[in-house]
């Protein structure tokens, strides 16, 4: 893990709250695990659509963000293809598909503890001319 992806990760309290946890960063390529609390369920008693959203919205960050430069989202979109709840754990696996100058675009998986596929998301991103400030 590069220290530019370190220092992201550790400013990224939004993460941390939800509890993900970095299992693999590798440039165009990361790993993030979620495990699901109570309070991480809607009226329906099902996972937050918001919620796996952002887990695989992170694991799209760790992956897109592979050099000095700071990278954000210009998009993305989600497919929602099976239901989870609480006591369950989710994890999303970003992969770069195409990088062309400024832009990239990017395939994250999200899975449930038994590798059943629960949403799949598809970000494009866009590279600035910022660099992370320590």
């Amino acid at each position: 893990m590069s220290e530019e992806l370190r220092t992201m990760l550790q400013r990224d309290r939004a993460s941390a709250m939800l509890g993900m946890r970095v299992v693999v960063d590798e440039p165009g390529h990361a790993v993030v695990s979620m495990p699901v609390r109570d309070d991480m369920t809607n009226g329906f008693a099902i996972t937050h659509g918001g919620l796996v959203f952002a887990l695989a919205d992170t694991a799209f960050a760790m992956a897109c963000n592979e050099d000095e430069s700071i990278t954000v989202a210009a998009g993305a979109d989600i497919t929602f293809l099976k239901a989870t709840g609480a006591g369950q754990v989710l994890t999303a696996e970003a992969r770069r598909r195409t990088r062309s100058g400024r832009n990239g675009l990017y395939d994250v998986t999200v899975t449930d503890e038994t590798g059943d596929v629960v949403a799949e998301f598809r970000g494009r991103s866009l590279t600035t001319n910022r660099r992370l400030e320590e």
